[in-house]
């Protein structure tokens, strides 16, 4: 067989398995590859952060823990709305209606800030009561830094709600290179800033809550300025900023409260088992945030596909091709548990020098690995099914079918048995992660009977 041939037959596979008549292999790459390069950097630095964190001690990375699972369920309200505008102009893109993407984007970026402002408001002035009903058991040092790092968290939140809101509009539009260059701004910058505060001169969590404001508000002017001044489709007027669309929030919110109540439920069932741990004492703390922070790493590359499922199942139902849709998400499914076998094969034989960055106590060492171990496994074939696949049908529209499973799951598996094994049983930290998993698998099980019905794709959110 001649080179000819053979270049025209593997063309021909890669249209029937990697690609779509939306998006070709090429289009799907350059989507894809400037997300996953985000998240690479977000989760490493993360993991510098905690590591940096854990060299204050123990009380320090248990409080930077606790109050980072109050921050992830706060923020995650906001992150959900804009999760609302990024649908609408990736579906207004698909359609090829660039007025109405340029609103879309203005309006996204508007409402999720005001809920950013008020959302932050509430917990500065009753974050005492809240630390005290969430975290009483909490030991006094631990409890101290905690209060230092949520006030300081807290005030920051305007200022990731305007870089999430402007980074999902470009999304949206498939500027996936835009949104890797102000994540990394905001995320480098905030790395830098905690090698001079918390190492240099030795300000712990108070210098953590230094940087992430820092960070946070100066990339966020600086997303303001690209997104006004950006002569594309996307290109917004100041004033579409300062003004509310009814209608378009409407919209916005149709996909995107649905998701906000879902991350309420669903991130108040973690801050409720984030409460067993503490009860389990310090070193549980520590094992989780540790634990917690291999399982981001394994999840890097399935949490870009996570994302730009959004882009490109929102531009394909805005073209009306559900076929590709379909198509495209079965791909992505299936590359996503490659992605987590090629990970575990990658983490695993590291496991050893990559703990001693967190200096953890060598008691906590064996549990350490055994979540990291059980978590690897379980993610390859649950977590595509479980979080990628009711992204690509929110951004069909099925937004509220997918927040109510997301919601049940959660409160009556989750949590139930994570009190059940992790407590009642004895099987402590372990056990908690155990029924997480298993809450994977009861989840995804549900969201696949959905994704092969016709009902996820028969909403209408554009004219």
């Amino acid at each position: 067989m001649g080179e000819p041939q053979l270049r025209t037959r593997r063309q021909a596979w890669i249209g029937r398995y990697l690609a779509g008549s939306s998006f070709d292999i090429r289009q799907l790459a350059a989507l894809y590859f400037p997300i996953l390069v985000d998240q690479a950097f977000i989760v490493g630095l993360n993991l510098v952060n905690t590591a940096m964190i854990s060299s204050s001690g123990v009380a320090a990375i248990s409080a930077v823990n606790m109050i980072d699972s109050l921050n992830i369920f706060l923020i995650s309200v906001f992150v959900a709305v804009s999760t609302g505008g990024t649908v609408l102009v990736a579906q207004y893109k698909g359609n090829g209606n660039d007025r109405m993407v340029s609103r879309a984007a203005a309006s996204a970026v508007s409402s999720v800030t005001l809920l950013a402002l008020c959302i932050s408001v509430f917990i500065v002035l009753f974050h005492e009561p809240v630390m005290r009903f969430l975290f009483g058991s909490a030991s006094d040092d631990v409890f101290a830094n905690a209060r230092i790092y949520l006030t300081g968290s807290c005030i920051s939140y305007a200022g990731i709600a305007m870089v999430e809101a402007v980074c999902g509009a470009l999304r949206g539009i498939g500027k996936t290179r835009a949104s890797l260059v102000l994540s990394l701004m905001m995320n480098a910058i905030y790395v830098l800033l905690n090698v001079v505060f918390i190492h240099v001169l030795r300000m712990g969590v108070l210098g953590m809550t230094f940087s992430v404001n820092a960070s946070r508000y100066a990339v966020a002017l600086l997303a303001l300025v690209y997104l006004t001044g950006m002569k594309t489709s996307l290109h917004v007027r100041i004033r579409d900023l300062l003004r509310v669309n009814l209608a378009m929030l409407r919209k916005i919110l149709f996909i995107g409260l649905p998701f906000a109540a879902e991350q309420l439920f669903f991130n108040g069932g973690k801050i409720l088992t984030q409460i067993f741990i503490v009860s389990l004492g310090t070193y549980a703390i520590a094992t989780n945030a540790i634990g917690s922070s291999f399982a981001g790493l394994l999840q890097i590359p399935s949490n870009a596909l996570s994302i730009a499922a959004v882009t490109v199942v929102g531009q394909c139902m805005g073209r009306g091709d559900v076929e590709d849709a379909r198509r495209l998400t079965k791909l992505f499914l299936g590359f996503s548990s490659v992605c987590f076998t090629l990970m575990a094969l990658l983490i695993i034989p590291l496991f050893k020098p990559l703990v001693w960055l967190f200096h953890p106590p060598g008691a906590i060492v064996g549990d350490i690995f055994t979540i990291v171990l059980i978590t690897a496994i379980a993610q390859i074939p649950l977590w595509p099914i479980s979080f990628l696949l009711p992204s690509a049908l929110r951004a069909a529209g099925d937004s509220r079918f997918t927040s109510v499973v997301s919601m049940l799951s959660m409160w009556l598996f989750r949590v139930v048995s994570g009190y059940l094994l992790g407590i009642v049983l004895h099987f402590g930290i372990v056990g908690v992660w155990l029924a997480m998993n298993c809450e994977w698998g009861v989840r995804g099980a549900v969201f696949l009977w959905r994704f092969r019905g016709k009902q996820w794709y028969r909403h209408r959110l554009i004219d």
